[in-house]
């Protein structure tokens, strides 16, 4: 059985080499990147990547479903440019793919904020399907918290050594992360058509707390688990705020050059 790896990355050039080093045991890389600046794509070619510059963003979904549809291979692990796979991990997806019954495999992955792994939070266990045959799933097109999906029927397995992922080593890659994430999420729930309020986004902030800090046992984890769990509730008022703001703009008297009522 063969394997395809594929990423899609913009501005990644301080993460990328590190991630596709971690999967040198790969048959293809497949690299999709969106109008870098740093030099990502020539690191993803110096690393023996096949890949594809693109200058629109048409969301998270839609863009893996692009690299998704360049693998060649029979298995394809999809990546992102902060996530390392561990020795453990990869002779794991080796020995996975051998299995004739099973077309699909999710990985518990383990995340380092500010230089602490986290095992608490709701952040441990993060199981993610990322090991799938081709053909057999795809993304969905979501512009932000994409997912993968199988095909009908499909027998889903767990590995279970974690996929590292480095995604928060400072303070600012988070709330850098939160902002676009956060303004992705309401302008996808804005077309659809939903609508929230101040009281709802309130609400948001305090349950995400809650949830994490208290029945998902955040303060194990420290003080790097209190500020975890902080800026989570920080993360769901973002999002419903962010929709807020877009309900309001729809409101005529909030539409340019009508007076107010």
């Amino acid at each position: 059985m063969s394997l395809s790896v594929i990423v899609i990355t913009r501005n990644e050039a301080t993460n990328l080499q590190a991630c596709l080093q971690s999967v040198a045991f790969a048959d293809e890389v497949v690299v999709v990147d969106n109008a870098s600046t740093d030099g990502t794509a020539d690191i993803a070619r110096a690393c023996g990547a096949r890949v594809l510059e693109t200058a629109d963003w048409p969301g998270f979904g839609p863009q893996k479903n692009r690299a998704l549809a360049l693998a060649t291979c029979d298995w394809v692990l999809s990546l992102d440019a902060d996530e390392r796979v561990t020795p453990e991990l990869g002779a794991q997806i080796r020995a996975a793919m051998a299995a004739t019954d099973v077309s699909a495999y999710d990985i518990p992955r383990l995340t380092r904020f500010c230089g602490q792994w986290i095992r608490h939070c709701g952040w441990t266990p993060d199981r993610v399907l990322r090991l799938f045959r081709r053909g057999q799933a795809r993304f969905t097109d979501d512009l932000v918290h994409e997912r993968v999906v199988t095909e009908l029927p499909a027998r889903k397995g767990r590995l279970t050594s974690p996929l590292l992922h480095d995604s928060y080593p400072t303070p600012a890659h988070y709330w850098r992360k939160l902002e676009a994430y956060s303004q992705a999420w309401a302008r996808q729930h804005h077309a659809r058509g939903r609508r929230t309020s101040m009281a709802r986004a309130g609400a948001a902030g305090v349950a995400a707390f809650v949830r994490s800090y208290l029945l998902r046992l955040g303060f194990l984890d420290g003080a790097m688990g209190f500020a975890v769990c902080t800026m989570q509730a920080q993360a769901a008022f973002g999002k419903y705020f962010a929709l807020y703001c877009l309900n309001r703009q729809d409101e005529p008297d909030a539409r340019p050059g009508h007076p107010p009522a």
